[in-house]
């Protein structure tokens, strides 16, 4: 069963199935009126048994016919459903926000609605040396979901995936710190590690930052700045690989000594979180 699938039938879909008698007349086309019944349980069979992208437009027919059926509702929150399967993923999200619009206080369905736009968004996440818009839109809605449903069914999914989250963006900042700081742009490479240090501070990039700030402040020539933040490695990563290489760093008595003018241009007092 599909990605979100299995998690929304225990949801809702027992409660969907609607009797259908034998004898309705199958071969009309989708567009002709038909009872609601009919055509929400067409759809149904087509996005279980068929492909999600062909459903989607038969549970909009749903909502087209009949707007003020019950099945209407659901029928909005399943055609999203297709859309995010059929990785159309745009429509998906411009269909959820419709949805939570018109049923904000929906329940069960609002709440999945809340989780389907996350993941619709999260499902868009590139790596780290693209644009990180997406990954923060990812971030926003799972934060959102954690606020309006904290102990929710999604919670913990929901968790665990605004962490990977997190994790990406402290990737990117990472990237663009390695960037400055090996084009000898160290005061733009403090700016981009302390990010990472200060707004990430729960992922598993801020061992590597605390280390590359400490190669940036020896290289402008701040050693107490830099046994500053070995301090904080010591005391909070002991055991990490990157602490170890941090005091080999610091101890290199072959370390080059940067001209004094470069080490000049920066504040002897420099806060390491500012």
């Amino acid at each position: 069963m599909s990605r979100t699938l299995k998690t929304f039938c225990l949801l809702s879909l027992t409660s969907l199935l609607v009797a259908c008698s034998s004898n309705e007349e199958t071969s009309l086309l989708v567009q002709e009126e038909k009872p609601v019944e009919v055509l929400y349980n067409e759809a149904l069979d087509t996005a279980l048994n068929e492909s999600p992208k062909a459903a989607a437009p038969k549970f909009e027919e749903v909502e087209r016919q009949h707007p003020y059926s019950k099945w209407a509702t659901q029928a909005q929150i399943m055609a999203a459903w297709a859309f995010y399967e059929d990785n159309q993923y745009p429509r998906a999200i411009a269909s959820l926000d419709r949805f939570i619009e018109l049923n904000p206080a929906g329940g069960d369905l609002t709440e999945y609605a809340y989780y389907l736009r996350a993941l619709s968004y999260y499902e868009q996440i590139v790596n780290v040396e693209r644009d990180a818009a997406m990954t923060r839109d990812a971030r926003d809605a799972f934060e959102d979901i954690l606020r309006r449903y904290p102990d929710g069914l999604y919670a913990r999914d929901s968790q665990l995936k605004l962490d990977l989250t997190r994790t990406h963006l402290a990737g990117k900042e990472m990237a663009v710190g390695r960037f400055y700081l090996n084009a000898g742009h160290y005061g733009a490479a403090i700016s981009r590690f302390k990010v990472v240090v200060r707004d990430f501070d729960t992922t598993n990039q801020v061992p590597e930052a605390l280390y590359r700030l400490i190669e940036s402040y020896l290289s402008l020539g701040l050693r107490d700045e830099a046994m500053r933040v070995l301090q904080v490695a010591e005391f909070n990563f002991p055991n990490s690989i990157w602490t170890e290489r941090a005091i080999d760093l610091v101890d290199d008595p072959n370390r080059p000594a940067p001209e004094g003018f470069v080490a000049g241009l920066f504040s002897k007092t420099l806060s390491v979180f500012e």
